[in-house]
């Protein structure tokens, strides 16, 4: 009975269905960044509420790489944050001409440097943009439900005609966050899924 109660527990997470929410490039600045792309005293104008307080704002900035290669219209990411960082996906990278590590948002020690553009200004970080790892945002009555924790790591499967399997996915789990797994755009178009689509933990 023990063993089967143990085995339970571990299973619990198995068949919890999660929805997508694919992440495009995207910056997230300081203040102080702000300032300097957009001009003096500038503020972040919010155009569509996210999940945990973040909006995506009306302002939009250029990303160029050490090879001077750029994207433009790259969307910023409110409200302004401790550190700036530039999330791409691995494609994205490859036209940057840049080797951009996969991390978890907020872990940029190391990571690739990348200049940013504004209309005002310029900035040039020597750290700072990543691919991010994917990754499931929950409440924590979410995270009791599907028995895994903040930092737990699992893999999900997408059951449609691709079948696809997406391993070392993160658990982040707050109070402020709504149930979705967050994936980049490669990601997304390899599976063939899209926002709004749902995902099952398998383990």
């Amino acid at each position: 009975m023990v063993i089967d109660a143990i085995n339970q527990n571990e299973e619990k997470g198995n068949g919890f269905m999660v929805p997508i929410g694919v992440s495009a490039r995207h910056v997230h600045l300081t203040q102080e960044h702000v300032e300097t792309l957009f001009g003096s005293g500038y503020q972040l104008t919010k155009k569509k509420d996210l999940m945990g307080g973040q909006f995506a704002s009306n302002e939009t900035v250029t990303i160029i790489g050490l090879k001077l290669r750029a994207i433009e219209n790259v969307r910023v990411l409110g409200p302004v944050r401790s550190a700036t960082q530039v999330e791409v996906s691995a494609t994205d990278a490859i036209k940057l001409g840049m080797n951009v590590p996969v991390r978890m948002s907020g872990d940029i020690a190391g990571s690739a440097p990348i200049a940013i553009v504004g209309p005002k200004g310029a900035i040039y970080l020597k750290e700072g943009c990543i691919v991010a790892m994917r990754h499931i945002h929950m409440s924590p009555a979410d995270a009791q439900a599907a028995g895994v924790k903040n930092g737990d790591i699992v893999s999900v499967k997408a059951d449609n005609e691709r079948g696809t399997i997406f391993n070392q996915v993160a658990i982040r789990v707050d109070d402020s966050f709504t149930l979705e797994m967050h994936i980049d755009t490669d990601e997304a178009n390899a599976a063939k899924i899209a926002t709004g689509n749902t995902v099952t933990i398998i383990k």
